[in-house]
């Protein structure tokens, strides 16, 4: 098939992609080894991605992970902080406004802006560009917490769980049709991250 002939997957193939990815979240999120529990999400994520109606996946395109390193997971508060609201422009869905919650310090990579997505809905989001960028992992960053798409990894009280070895692509990384708002400077380190997903097999962008 042509790239002109593409299309988008019918909307109810979409909204089943996101109960998916939902309910795999959840069972991470049940899982009390976090070694495990990232198993069961690339297992998971991998079936998705290569048999779901509404997968991003081109032809040719092969997930590809890094192995488990528990030295980038981090339980930590969203700490207060003055940030300056910025847009993601669309072209399918015009400016999408994000407005500033907080900041988070992931060890020695330092600290990072968590967003919330300021328009229908709603939804936090921690996107992050690091050292690996361009190289190993896609050049404008992964998403690391997307709550508007189920990518929650839970709490400790009024600590979030955040596992940059669960780190994915967004799925403009794979499709060029999808539109993903991409890691602003507040967002962006300096260190590699060598962990998570990696840029894919196949991949030609």
């Amino acid at each position: 098939m042509d790239d002109d002939e593409l299309t988008y997957p019918p909307p109810l193939e979409v909204a089943s992609w996101r109960r998916e990815v939902h309910a795999l979240y959840a069972a991470v999120r049940a899982e009390p080894g976090p070694a495990a529990a990232h198993a069961l999400w690339v297992a998971g994520r991998t079936e998705l991605f290569d048999h779901h109606p509404a997968s991003p996946r081109r032809p040719g395109q092969q997930l590809r992970h890094a192995a488990y390193d528990p030295a980038f997971r981090f339980t930590v508060p969203i700490e207060p902080a003055d940030l300056e609201p910025w847009q993601f422009q669309s072209g399918t869905d015009g400016a999408v406004p994000f407005s500033g919650i907080g900041r988070v310090t992931l060890g020695d990579l330092g600290s990072v802006a968590v967003w919330w997505l300021d328009s229908y809905g709603g939804g936090v989001f921690l996107p992050l560009r690091d050292g690996t960028a361009g190289r190993e992992t896609y050049g404008a960053g992964r998403y690391v917490l997307d709550t508007v798409k189920g990518s929650d990894l839970g709490r400790d009280g009024d600590a979030w769980v955040l596992d940059l070895n669960f780190a994915y692509n967004p799925s403009c990384v794979y499709d060029y049709r999808w539109v993903c708002p991409l890691a602003p400077p507040a967002n962006r380190v300096d260190a590699p991250v060598p962990v998570g997903e990696l840029l894919p097999k196949g991949y030609d962008g």
